[in-house]
């Protein structure tokens, strides 16, 4: 057969474009979530020449051809199976995100979900809930003080503490990303909002203790809370008697830029307004928080975290009446106020990661993030009070009045606070599978922190026309019956003005084993971090300090019958100073204060079970931490006042024990309880309770529905806390005075109609365009107890009697609530 140059030349452009179009590709990446949006590992993705799994993240990446119409399959033993078709040019990257519904299979009396459950000891927390629970402080903060080994005796702020530590000694994340709290918030009242915005919120996960060297230098938890990458378009609105919220999301078409941005506001006044002080109070609580992806390729994606939030807070009290006392011997504390409190907070939070995955076995992260709080603190307020009986007498015309005046003085209390906070961060973080059953992760990261800071604040007491002054100075005043010759000085007085830069260099290095003992498996988590740091006050610099944290957790999982989990961890936890640890009790700063240093040992049990049909969990746990260096303190409301010295060690044991499940079919409830005792020896001088030494925990969070009427729904929060020390006067010898106060006992309760929800559908029209609605009722301290947060302390010049008048929290409030999601 003859062919011509010409037939040869067009046979073999041909050919050539042939072999060009098949070898032309695509690629599809994505991650698979099941319904709780939370990421799938090991689904199984097919495409007719191609397949692939995805891993811990339940991210994916297959190659296809291009210029044909594929199908993909995702299917996993787990979860019902789910195909998409697609069509795309050559070298186009294409993300999609399939969502796999659950598919329940009992198979031996054993009910295989799709939801993964944590084995290293992590609380997992669904953001559903957070938003359902009733609380006066609703967010991630309301549903962690139902959790055991954690304690609050402040329903108005956002601050807990955890298994014997402080409001300072918590790590809190935002996609891997450290947040902080205010510097000068010294009440409650006036915090208004928490950094974590719940509407934004995908997977949250919380540590009391024993967690890994790759979370930083904090002595007691661990707060890991990771924001949406949005997948689709929604919004939502939430609006009650204290504020509201509304956010968006959505993604671009070609599933490339995605973004969701809240607002929210916020208005203590309702609450407030309930305590027995009398005032005019004028807060506003602002937040705006947006996060904003960027998907560049398969290889690299950008992301950015911003936040805007401004705290105005003012308050002006005019009167107050505390009775206190016995029903013999009833007494009461009366004061007329003049003068008011005007403070400002201004925070501005911003932060770039970029995340870089070459292949499937390594992933580096890039990390940048500035923080920076402009905060003022201003009052004058002049409290004059009269202590007296009242009159007991039922039936008499001045029953309940005061009718006799024991004493009468008068306090003025004076502030000019102003700081000036930017905090900056550096970090590179890489991870990588060495094999299926190894994983190396580690980090270098650098902080400055720039702080400048001015502590002007006095306060003068006069009790029956004479000037009292300062106890700690030692002077003598029994006036009238010896004149007193000492100088005239205030009660308190605080002047201090300090421009702080602090440098940090820290690291960590971490290995992740799984392995199998016979049929059993078992996990083994062991890693080390490291710091260094110095300190710089205007031109004085401080010595450089340097730190080393290991730390282990073994994990073993038997292959029983029944489903149960042990853990043990061990390791040390040292907490360089921050800027509020380094300022002792007159505003100076020591440059030189030392890491406090913990070591931890938990020992852990789960063990999950089916109890009426349905699925339970017992969760105990028991540790212990011995602790040197400790850098003493007091708390006054919220306000931590460091002695900063270094001069102390101190100890604290417990158990903790939680059982959480369906109590009430298809909801989940649990029941919590916790018993701690912590001690420090300051000095040498013997052991005392710590400020945090809380002995005794319980709590109930509890969700319920008429079966009947399943649209009606109930929900109860309820803690109880054994008393905590603090009842004495705060300049008072803690070696004196281990005082107590009251335990703290708070039940919120609400209830809600569901409109529509995932579960509950609705034939209205005019819910057709809604994803969920809901009308609730909220009683927030629901019994009306009396719960007291700290002490006034006031002298009898009749009796020669000094009394603790308690400053009481909110009582009963009544609220209502409207949600909505599209």
């Amino acid at each position: 057969m003859n062919f011509s140059v010409k037939q040869i030349k067009y046979t073999f452009l041909f050919v050539l474009f042939t072999c060009f179009s098949f070898a032309q590709k695509a690629r599809v990446k994505g991650v698979i979530l099941n319904e709780n949006k939370e990421p799938i590992e090991n689904v199984v993705v097919v495409s007719p020449t191609s397949n692939t799994t995805t891993n811990a993240t339940g991210f994916y990446e297959l190659e296809i051809d291009a210029n044909v119409e594929v199908t993909l399959v995702y299917s996993h033993s787990t979860y019902k199976k789910s195909t998409y078709k697609v069509k795309l040019k050559p070298n186009e990257d294409f993300e999609w995100n399939p969502i796999l519904g659950t598919k329940n299979e009992v198979i031996e009396e054993v009910v295989i979900t799709g939801k993964k459950r944590k084995i290293d000891g992590a609380t997992a927390l669904s953001p559903a809930v957070i938003r359902r629970i009733p609380g006066a402080n609703a967010g991630v903060e309301n549903l962690i003080k139902s959790l055991p080994g954690v304690y609050s005796n402040n329903e108005l702020s956002t601050s807990y503490a955890v298994r014997g530590g402080n409001y300072d000694e918590n790590l809190v994340y935002v996609n891997e990303i450290e947040v902080y709290r205010p510097f000068l918030i010294r009440s409650g009242q006036q915090e208004g909002l928490s950094f974590t915005n719940t509407d934004l919120v995908q997977n949250i996960d919380f540590y009391a203790g024993g967690f890994q060297a790759k979370y930083g230098d904090k002595l007691s938890s661990v707060l890991d809370i990771a924001y949406r990458n949005p997948k689709t378009f929604h919004a939502g609105l939430e609006a009650s008697l204290l504020g509201g919220s509304i956010f968006a999301e959505g993604v671009s078409k070609n599933q490339k830029w995605s973004n969701i941005t809240g607002v929210r506001y916020r208005n203590n006044s309702l609450l407030v307004k309930s305590q027995e002080t009398e005032t005019n109070y004028r807060p506003s609580f602002l937040d705006v928080q947006t996060m904003l992806n960027y998907a560049h390729n398969t290889k690299w994606s950008f992301s950015f975290l911003g936040n805007i939030s401004q705290n105005n807070y003012k308050y002006q009290p005019t009167t107050r009446q505390t009775n206190f006392g016995t029903v013999s011997e009833p007494i009461a504390l009366l004061i007329q106020y003049e003068g008011q409190e005007k403070d400002k907070y201004t925070t501005v939070f911003g932060a770039i990661k970029s995340v870089y995955e070459p292949n499937k076995s390594n992933t580096y992260k890039f990390i940048t993030s500035a923080y920076h709080t402009v905060e003022e603190e201003y009052y004058d307020i002049l409290a004059q009070y009269r202590l007296g009986e009242v009159d007991a007498n039922i039936g008499s015309e001045t029953f309940g009045d005061v009718v006799f005046s024991r004493g009468i003085g008068s306090q003025l209390n004076h502030a000019r606070n102003n700081l000036d906070a930017l905090i900056i961060t550096n970090e590179i973080k890489g991870n990588h599978k060495i094999n299926p059953r190894n994983t190396i992760e580690w980090s270098f990261k650098h902080n400055l922190e720039d702080i400048r800071d001015r502590v002007v604040e006095w306060e003068v007491i006069d009790s029956a026309g004479f000037s009292l002054p300062n106890p700690l100075l030692g002077y003598v005043n029994d006036q009238p019956y010896n004149p007193y010759y000492g100088p005239l000085a205030p009660y308190q007085n605080v002047r201090a003005k300090n421009n702080t830069t602090i440098n940090r260099f820290s690291s960590y290095l971490n290995w992740n084993h799984e392995g199998k003992i016979g049929s059993h498996t078992y996990y083994i988590n062991a890693g080390v971090r490291g710091q260094s740091w110095s300190v710089q006050n205007f031109n004085v610099s401080g010595d450089n300090q340097i730190t080393f944290s290991p730390r282990a957790q073994f994990i073993l999982k038997p292959d029983w019958e029944k489903e149960m989990i042990f853990r043990f961890s061990v390791g040390m936890y040292n907490q360089p100073p921050f800027y509020r640890e380094l300022r002792a009790n007159d505003g100076s700063l020591n440059l030189n204060v030392k890491d406090q240093k913990s070591i931890h040992f938990v020992l852990g049990h789960d063990y999950s079970f089916r109890m009426w049909d349905r699925p339970f969990k017992l969760v105990s746990e028991a540790y212990y931490k011995t602790m040197t260096d400790v850098n003493t303190y007091t708390i006054d409301n919220v306000r931590i006042r460091y002695r900063a010295n270094n001069d102390a060690t101190a100890y604290v044991y417990g158990i903790d024990g939680r059982l959480n499940g369906e109590f009430v079919p298809g909801v989940e409830s649990w029941f919590t309880f916790g018993y701690l005792k912590t001690e420090e020896n300051q000095s040498g001088r013997g052991n005392i309770a710590r400020p945090t030494d809380q002995r005794l925990k319980f709590a109930i969070l509890f969700q319920d529905y008429m079966p009947n009427i399943p649209s009606l729904k109930m929900y109860l929060n309820l803690v109880y806390n054994t008393g905590l020390p603090g009842g004495s006067p705060a300049y008072a010898d803690p070696y004196q005075y281990q005082m107590r106060l009251n335990d703290y006992r708070r039940a919120d309760a609400g209830f809600s109609y569901v409109f529509k929800d995932a579960k509950l559908g609705h034939h209205r029209k005019w819910l057709n365009n809604f994803s969920e609605m809901t009308l609730g009722f909220e009683i927030f301290n629901l019994f009306n107890n009396q719960n007291a947060i700290t002490n006034t302390w006031v002298r009898d010049v009749y009796t020669k009697t000094q009394y603790g008048v308690p400053n009481y929290l909110t009582t009963r409030t009544f609220n209502l609530k409207l949600s909505m999601r599209i």
